[in-house]
């Protein structure tokens, strides 16, 4: 008869459990949810109060009052029953610390099970909303181009990376018989509302494009009708559009509002940043954006490169809230834009990577970079002429 040693047992069962609750934990990982979960409840603490000088007084609200508020504020989010049981179990807690007897000794874990029961529907209430917000980044991750596309005789290789589950930027290239459209956007704000705005911007996009086969120019003008329309939207978008023709070294380049891409010259190894003026798409009536977007041709010879980018890449942080910056990245262009898009945007990545460590972003981070295939040229053999 063998006789376990079940000391040993449950030891193995506890560092079972213990892995279990901590895998894929790290002291770097545990700080970042901290620091989140510290913000979002200081965010609530601060929303809930208020204003807490008493114009009266001139005095700072009390103790009792200030709980009153945060309590208030918490069971505002709850439904009316969840919010009624809620209240109902407090009453039971503060009861029993008062009163005595057999009842109130039943309401203590009566009470404990009410709130324990809350919890749980909350949670579960909050796992329902992840799988939709999972499915919806799914949905936002289909729309986004291939990272790598070979396209009419360019090469285009993209990054993209939402600061939370779903983000506000949009990059999309778009081919016609007359050439590739490619265009860049960072709409204000972040989350699930920044990501529903880009579904539709998009959509929008490419309605105007199949439809009217606009200049880029006055792709935005459209854009911006359409934006505009909607008096109570205050939302606003930064975007560069740049058009490709075909056979031609040339594209056709507007910005509005947004960050100047960085183009590399091959034949003098010098970068220089495509600045054209414009106002942000939403910020002002269509007729006085029209005079101040100015439309750009510029040759992209196959030596050339060109970075297109928002600005989560340049305003990156590390831990000691030092900006990534446009110098380290037209830096990176100084050095690698020669090289095939695919290993430039290798390498911007790893820099930022590198640059911010174990900071996390605040913003998303989208870029692109172009380049264009040289011509090849026939190296078949010419026949020579016989002479007789």
């Amino acid at each position: 008869m063998s006789l376990p040693n079940e000391s040993k047992s449950a030891l193995s069962q506890t560092k079972s459990l213990y892995r279990t609750y901590t895998t894929g934990m790290s002291r770097a990982q545990f700080e970042r949810d901290f620091q989140t979960d510290s913000k979002r409840l200081k965010a609530l603490y601060r929303e809930a109060l208020g204003d807490v000088i008493n114009p009266e007084t001139g005095q700072e609200i009390g103790f009792f009052e200030k709980s009153g508020r945060l309590t208030s504020a918490l069971t505002k989010r709850m439904n009316p029953t969840r919010r009624l049981v809620f209240g109902a179990s407090i009453a039971g807690f503060a009861s029993t610390f008062v009163f005595s007897g057999l009842f109130f000794t039943v309401l203590l874990p009566l009470s404990f099970t009410a709130m324990a029961t809350l919890l749980l529907l909350e949670l579960l209430e909050k796992f329902d909303v992840k799988e939709e917000i999972d499915l919806a980044k799914d949905i936002q991750i289909s729309l986004l181009p291939s990272p790598a596309l070979t396209i009419n005789g360019l090469k285009i290789n993209s990054f993209a990376n939402t600061a939370s589950d779903v983000g506000g930027d949009y990059v999309d290239v778009i081919e016609t018989e007359a050439g590739v459209y490619y265009i860049i956007a960072d709409v204000s704000g972040k989350g699930l509302s920044a990501s529903l705005y880009m579904v539709r911007f998009q959509a929008l996009v490419h309605l105007l494009i199949r439809k009217l086969n606009p200049s880029p120019k006055q792709l935005f003008l459209e854009l911006n009708d359409y934006i505009k329309s909607y008096r109570t939207d205050k939302t606003f978008i930064t975007a560069c559009a740049a058009f490709f023709p075909k056979d031609k070294n040339t594209f056709t380049y507007v910005r509005a509002g947004h960050n100047p891409p960085v183009l590399y010259h091959g034949d003098t190894d010098s970068t220089e940043l495509l600045q054209t003026p414009g106002f942000a798409l939403g910020m002002t009536r269509t007729n006085r954006l029209e005079n101040f977007l100015q439309e750009s041709e510029i040759e992209l010879k196959p030596e050339d490169s060109v970075l297109f980018y928002t600005d989560g890449v340049n305003e990156a942080r590390n831990l000691s809230g030092e900006e990534f910056g446009l110098e380290r990245l037209r830096a990176l262009m100084d050095i690698y834009g020669s090289l095939e898009p695919s290993t430039i945007v290798g390498k911007i990545q790893s820099s930022v990577e590198n640059f911010i460590g174990d900071m996390p972003t605040v913003d998303d981070i989208t870029y692109s970079c172009i380049k264009r295939n040289p011509v090849k040229k026939s190296t078949a053999p010419q026949e020579a002429e016989i002479v007789e």
